[in-house]
C-alpha cells in the first residue's frame, strides 16, 4: 500500500496544456475518485500516475518516493482499463496469473496466488473457462484479479464499468466496495458517472479544463459544493439553480434567509453580490410559508416509486424539479405554491463562486 502525492503536475501536448499544476495528496488505502466531464483530463492524470504518459512538469511521489521519471513497471501500481484486454486463447487462471508467469514467479506460487484471488472475487468455478463464455461482469473481475494477484502498492481503475449494463454496473460497484474494504489498498478510480463517485469513493476529486475544482468526502461536495459547477456536477438529478440580479429574483426572498456573507454591510449591497440560488430537489416542498417560496405551474411528474421528481414551471425562475415522496392525485397541470428550506439555500456569485 502507498499514499500517493502530486506537487505541481502539468502535461503539454505540443502547446496545449491539459493539465495545469495539480497539487493532490491521496492517504494510504485511499479510495479517491476522479470525475468531470469529457476532456477534463481526468484519464490523462491517472496515466500519468500509472507511468503511461509522460510528465511535463512537477513531480509524483510514492510514499515520498519520486517516480515521475520511472517507468509503469517500476511503479508498483496496477491498471484496470474500461476495455478487459484479456487473452481470448487463456483460461481464466491463465489470465489471472499471465502477468506472474512472465515475471518468472515459481508456477506453485502462482497456483496458489490465483487461488486465492478467485476465492476473493468469486471465480472459483470459473477458472478453467475462457473469456468468450464469460459474462461481462464476470470478464472485469478476471481482469481486476490480473491487477490483484501482483499485490501492487495501490489499484488504478479506469472508467471500468462503462461497457457494463446499468444491473452490472451496481453489482459490480458493490463488488468493487467489497474489494476495497478486503483489501485496503489505494486505490484511484476514474469515471464520468457522479453516482459511482459518492457511493466508492471516500475523497471525490472534480476536475475541470485540467484543474481540481474541488475535492473532499462526497457528503462535503453534495452538501457545501465550492462553486456552482461542483453544486450542478455532483447530484442527481441537478441543484437547481435559479437567477437572482441585483437582488431581484423571482422568489420571494426574506432578508433572514440571504448568506452570513452578504450581512457585512448594507442588505443591498450584501444581497448584490448574489448572482444566482441553489437548492436541492430534496429540500423543496409542495406547500406555502417560510421566508423562502414561489408559485409555479406542474408540469410533468415523474414517478419512480418511492418518490417523485416534480417538474415546476415557475415564470421567471424557470423549472424547478422537486423531489417529493407524498403527492395528491391530478396535480399535474395545477398551480402550486414551493417552499425552499432556508438553511439549505446555495448561493453563488456572477464568477460562479459559492458564498457562505
Amino acid at each position: 500500500m502507498a499514499s500517493i502525492t502530486l506537487q505541481a503536475v502539468e502535461k503539454w501536448f505540443d502547446d496545449n496544456r491539459v493539465i495545469k499544476g495539480v497539487d493532490l495528496h491521496i492517504d494510504d488505502g485511499q479510495f479517491v475518485v476522479f470525475v468531470g466531464p469529457s476532456g477534463c483530463g481526468k484519464s490523462t492524470l491517472l496515466r500519468m500516475i500509472a507511468g503511461l504518459e509522460d510528465t511535463s512538469g512537477g513531480q509524483i511521489l510514492l510514499d515520498e518516493d519520486d517516480v515521475t521519471d520511472r517507468a509503469p513497471g517500476e511503479r508498483g501500481l496496477s491498471m484496470v482499463f474500461q476495455s478487459y484486454a484479456l487473452y481470448p486463447h487463456m483460461s481464466v487462471r491463465e489470465n489471472i496469473g499471465f502477468g506472474l508467469r512472465t515475471a518468472g514467479v515459481a508456477s506453485a506460487e502462482i497456483a496458489d496466488k490465483v487461488q486465492s484471488v478467485s476465492k476473493i472475487l468469486e471465480l472459483s468455478e470459473l477458472l478453467d473457462r475462457r473469456p468468450k463464455a464469460l459474462s461481462g461482469g464476470q470478464r472485469q473481475r478476471v481482469a481486476i484479479g490480473r491487477a490483484i494477484v501482483r499485490e501492487p502498492k495501490g489499484f488504478l481503475f479506469d472508467e471500468p464499468l462503462s461497457n457494463l449494463d446499468a444491473g452490472l454496473r451496481v453489482q459490480m460497484r458493490f463488488e468493487i466496495a467489497k474489494l476495497h474494504e478486503h483489501l485496503k489498498t489505494t486505490m484511484i478510480y476514474v469515471t464520468h458517472d457522479q453516482v459511482e463517485a459518492m457511493t466508492l469513493a471516500d475523497k471525490i476529486v472534480v476536475l475541470r479544463d485540467g484543474e481540481i475544482v474541488q475535492a473532499g468526502p462526497p457528503r462535503e461536495l453534495y452538501e457545501t459544493p465550492n462553486s456552482e459547477f461542483v453544486a450542478q456536477f455532483i447530484g442527481s438529478p441537478k441543484m437547481n439553480i435559479l437567477p437572482f440580479e441585483a437582488g431581484q429574483t423571482a422568489i420571494t426572498l426574506d432578508a433572514e434567509a440571504l448568506p452570513d456573507a452578504t450581512r457585512s454591510g448594507s442588505s443591498s449591497d450584501g444581497a448584490a453580490a448574489i448572482a444566482k440560488l441553489g437548492i436541492r430537489p430534496e429540500h423543496i416542498t409542495i406547500g406555502g410559508g417560510g421566508p423562502a417560496h414561489c408559485n409555479g405551474r406542474v408540469e410533468v411528474v415523474e414517478y419512480l416509486g418511492a418518490d417523485s421528481f416534480v417538474h415546476v414551471d415557475c415564470g421567471e425562475a424557470g423549472t424547478i424539479i422537486v423531489r417529493a415522496d407524498d403527492l395528491p392525485a391530478g396535480i399535474k397541470g395545477t398551480t402550486v405554491p414551493l417552499t425552499f428550506a432556508p438553511t439549505k439555500l446555495h448561493f453563488f456569485t456572477r464568477s460562479g463562486q459559492a458564498l457562505r
